[in-house]
């Protein structure tokens, strides 16, 4: 599990905004991972994707590593935000955009608008 966890701290720490999740970006499968990167995707995140199906060492050791039990898990500039629940919650507040802000990632200010307006 040690080389899981080395794997993981490297991915989190070497880029902005990581989504450790079940499939991928352009391919997610399942639903709360999908609606984590549908909404990083619509707000034009650049951002790495980590397909825990792909890995039994890693699909665990994010839960280790995160202390959190449940996976999509999003980090952004090494610190863990959350899963679909808290994520979905901080869009619709506009925690998110401001995380985004003060970590200095880019996003497009406009796409969140929309989805605000469209879950009011």
């Amino acid at each position: 599990m040690t080389d899981a966890k080395t794997k993981i701290d490297e991915t989190v720490k070497s880029n902005d905004v990581v989504l450790y999740m079940k499939g991928t970006k352009s391919m997610p499968q399942c639903g709360f991972s999908s609606r984590v990167a549908g909404v990083l995707n619509y707000m034009g995140v650049d951002f790495t994707d980590v397909n825990v199906l792909e890995d039994e060492e890693v699909r665990q050791g994010i839960k280790d590593y995160s202390d959190w039990p449940t996976i999509p898990q999003l980090y952004v500039k090494g610190e863990f935000v959350g899963g679909c629940d808290i994520i979905t919650e901080m869009t619709l507040s506009g925690e998110l955009d401001q995380l985004f802000e003060q970590e200095g990632v880019s996003y497009d200010k406009d796409a969140a608008e929309k989805i605000r307006e469209a879950n009011a």
